[in-house]
């Protein structure tokens, strides 16, 4: 198993292939689908956004209040076809990877080969287990949302398995296959 620094993730998305398994650390930004409509809302007017689109890693997970003594709270994946009819955007304007669960819809496949990007799947279900792996936890923007607020997290070796690599390739098709 790979382990990457989101800081070199863009320089290491070409050496990765579906169903490759990655421990990630550092940076990522969290965004479901309420902030997702800000987020895209935002870009629209053409105002900056609450963190900065070059090279982020957006994690589709609303995490849960942190325990006492604690960063976070459970923060597993989100399906992420909900996100689908943002995401092409996101990854045009400089996203260079996105953590969810399940499938894409082939215009974030072709966003993704588009922009030398990734897609990337966290373990759905093991929302305590991923909050073991997140050392850092700042809401950054929309904290009327809840649970739903962007927020910037730290992992240390977060389990992640390549859904799509910057080739085209899924681990979905071929699972089926």
């Amino acid at each position: 198993m790979q382990r990457v620094e989101t800081t070199q993730l863009r320089d290491v998305i070409p050496s990765l292939h579906a169903g490759d398994r990655i421990l990630l650390s550092g940076t990522v930004y969290t965004a479901r689908d309420a902030a997702h409509k800000r987020l895209m809302l935002l870009m629209q007017q053409g105002k900056p956004l609450p963190f900065a689109i070059e090279d982020a890693v957006i994690f589709y997970s609303g995490s849960t209040p942190a325990p006492e003594n604690g960063v976070i709270g459970a923060c597993g994946p989100t399906t992420s076809c909900r996100m689908d009819p943002f995401t092409p955007q996101l990854y045009d304007a400089g996203v260079c990877a996105t953590v969810g669960k399940g499938e894409r819809e082939r215009a974030v496949t072709d966003a993704i080969v588009r922009n030398k990007a990734i897609y990337l799947c966290a373990l759905g279900g093991a929302g305590a287990l991923a909050a073991e792996h997140v050392t850092a936890c700042d809401v950054v923007a929309f904290p009327e949302l809840g649970c739903e607020a962007v927020k910037r997290l730290c992992f240390h070796e977060f389990p992640l398995i390549v859904g799509i690599d910057c080739h085209g390739k899924s681990a979905f098709y071929e699972i089926k296959e």
